[in-house]
């Protein structure tokens, strides 16, 4: 296992929990301020993995989610809101600080005897019919039978196993935050539609949100240009004081955004995770969740090889785990794709169909129902872990 985010040390609890023994290579990492928001399945996962009871606590969970037309064009469509209830659902999903999601899974990794952790980057890979050799900056070599690379956007191992990416470029910057607020958000997420993008506020444990605020590059530097006071009052502004006065309560962050996607999630005995796989817009809650699934699937397909005494790298294990993941995080894509593009576009067409199809959400509570299922999580071929089932 290559990779100590959250996707990864995921996955190397999973693999563990599926009675594979797994040696963890990761760097130290730096602390991350942002915020995710963890879906249903994502959830069930977690306390499969015996961690949700001691995270939920820090958590907030997300049980409306309001979207709001604030684009300011002729045509704007309705405001909707999205229930968890009319699913039988807690909660769409559970915002927690990032920093609390993988302090628990550290301390998870450690207490597993299954997991072998070692702090080190891998410099070169070398394959042969067999097996994988990793070479570490730390010295020496380590032969695997798989590898799951969970290392990030520019990972080491995807460019070792020759597989390609595709991109798309928006212009657009994401601005994140943390505000605290004297008005509560009563567990509900809104979510602002603009002209540059989808201005979001996700409800924290207390009187706090996570912001993420899509602009323009432009504007973006204009923000990056303020103190924290006057940040906080444009965030308060953009928010149309929904929820009080705001406080930064965290370090800021901002990131352009884009969509990267390799061309295959395995090649030989090397299988993609998380970001090394994919990256898509913080539009939608995808990222992590998507992340999760992809280290679920690789589990179930990798322990369930063990059992039956297969070779777990196998072309029939990574191949199996590329059409598995594959329908997925391109329908995720696609779909984030074509709503950011629809905020983004003047044409008249454009938002009176968006409008329509919001509109149609809100009469309709069959197909509002079925959107939220999806939104939530795939409904076919889930793995098991995020069925709430061990391995």
């Amino acid at each position: 296992m290559v990779g100590g985010g959250a996707s990864g040390l995921v996955a190397a609890l999973a693999l563990a929990a599926g009675g594979l023994a797994v040696k963890l290579i990761a760097p130290p990492r730096a602390p991350d301020p942002r915020t995710t928001a963890l879906m249903d399945g994502s959830v069930r996962a977690l306390d499969a993995l015996g961690l949700w009871d001691g995270l939920r606590a820090q958590a907030a969970p997300l049980r409306v989610m309001r979207l709001v037309d604030d684009t300011g064009r002729l045509i704007r469509a309705p405001e909707v809101d999205f229930r968890a209830s009319e699913l039988g659902l807690d909660g769409f999903a559970w915002n927690l600080e990032n920093e609390t999601l993988l302090a628990a899974l550290d301390a998870a990794v450690a207490g597993t005897a299954g997991i072998a952790r070692m702090s080190a980057s891998v410099t070169g890979v070398a394959e042969t019919p067999g097996e994988v050799t990793l070479e570490l900056d730390a010295g020496g070599t380590l032969p695997a039978a798989l590898v799951a690379a969970a290392d990030g956007r520019n990972s080491p191992c995807r460019r070792a196993a020759g597989i390609e990416v595709t991109t798309r470029a928006y212009p657009q910057v994401a601005v994140t935050a943390t505000l605290a607020h004297s008005r509560p958000h009563r567990d509900i997420s809104t979510e602002f539609h603009t002209r540059t993008g989808p201005f979001t506020l996700v409800p924290l444990p207390g009187d706090r949100s996570s912001v993420v605020c899509v602009v323009s590059a432009r504007e973006a530097e204009a923000l990056a240009a303020l103190d924290d006071e006057a940040f906080a009052r444009a965030m308060e502004r953009k928010a149309h004081s929904l929820l009080g006065r705001m406080r930064l309560d965290s370090p800021r962050g901002s990131f352009p955004l884009g969509q990267r996607t390799a061309t295959r999630f395995a090649r030989g005995r090397i299988a993609l995770i998380g970001e090394a796989a994919h990256i898509i817009p913080p539009i939608g809650a995808q990222g992590l969740n998507l992340g999760i699934r992809d280290a679920a699937t690789l589990a179930e397909l990798v322990s369930d090889a063990a059992r039956a005494g297969r070779d777990i790298g196998a072309a029939e294990v990574t191949d199996a785990y590329e059409r598995r993941r594959r329908g997925d995080v391109a329908s995720r894509g696609f779909a984030v794709d074509l709503f950011n593009r629809s905020l983004l576009s003047d044409l008249l067409p454009v938002a009176g169909l968006r409008g329509l199809g919001l509109w149609m959400l809100g009469q309709s509570p069959g197909l509002r129902r079925m959107v939220m299922r999806e939104g939530v999580g795939p409904s076919r071929d889930v793995p098991r872990l995020l069925a709430g089932k061990p391995l």
